[in-house]
């Protein structure tokens, strides 16, 4: 198996069949964070197995509409195997079961529901607010500096009050507001890289005076509508931290103000002692 190296999402995310539901994925180090790859981007390439199966099993849905992954270790760069397991294929719905194995060795897996958006779906109901963001202009570009290299495939741009934590500064609540844009030099925002999305603003216990470690045990995305426009205006923000584990959750608007992707994370957290 030959891979090009590409900065593009699509490119770096791609899983090339071996038979009998077993893909072979080479993990890229443009999508990684402090040198692991991203928790979304990886949920992107399981997405890429469990729609590659399903359709070879004659499933008719062409997009994932939820995942939950469980990160049982984190995968090195390079060469990996996804399996993917069909559990059913309905007319609504598929279920797809994933892994992802380096040597043998489980890192991560992950339940998939497939399913069919369609991009003049109306919402029936729908209560929830995008947050207030300044202005693109006043909410500077954050810069890829060689530890968050997923800076480098998307245009980040943090509200200015939600970025002291970069200078040591503390404030009482974990939250990170913002825009984000899809700068892979190929693609904006559509459904399956929204699950990329999910995950890639900085952890929101940062701003209370977490450490750099916060490893993510759990994450669900859900994909709820066809986004529009280039930019989403995206809110992170933990509900509970106690005993060393953070309750984070997500949400995803697009440029009509309708929430497009949500998710909910549980991660290990550390503290200074100070903090």
């Amino acid at each position: 198996m030959s891979f090009t190296p590409s900065r593009a999402l699509r490119d770096a995310a791609a899983v090339e069949p071996l038979g009998e539901g077993r893909y072979a994925v080479n993990l890229s180090e443009q999508y990684t964070v402090v040198g692991r790859p991203n928790g979304g981007y990886l949920q992107c390439v399981m997405s890429n197995a469990a729609l590659a199966e399903a359709s070879a099993q004659g499933g008719p849905h062409i997009h994932t509409t939820a995942i939950t992954t469980n990160y049982a270790g984190a995968p090195n760069l390079g060469p990996a195997i996804v399996e993917a397991k069909v559990r059913r294929i309905g007319r609504g719905a598929s279920f797809v079961h994933v892994t992802l194995t380096q040597d043998g060795v489980l890192t991560n897996e992950s339940l998939v529901t497939l399913g069919t958006l369609r991009d003049d779906a109306v919402p029936r109901y729908h209560d929830a607010t995008p947050p207030v963001v300044p202005p693109l202009e006043d909410c500077p570009r954050s810069q890829a500096n060689g530890v968050v290299n997923i800076l480098g495939a998307v245009e980040q741009r943090l509200d200015p009050a939600c970025t002291g934590f970069a200078r040591g500064e503390v404030v009482e609540k974990a939250e990170i507001r913002g825009w984000m844009r899809l700068d892979d030099g190929q693609a904006q925002w559509d459904p399956w890289s929204l699950l990329f999305a999910s995950d890639a603003l900085p952890p929101a216990p940062f701003t209370i005076g977490s450490t750099g470690w916060v490893p993510t045990l759990q994450l669900s995305s859900y994909i709820r509508s066809v986004p529009y426009g280039e930019w989403l205006k995206v809110r992170q923000w933990c509900v509970v931290i106690e005993d060393g584990i953070a309750d984070e959750r997500c949400e995803l608007f697009d440029e009509r103000g309708q929430l497009v992707a949500s998710a909910s994370q549980l991660c290990l957290v550390r503290f200074n002692q100070s903090n």
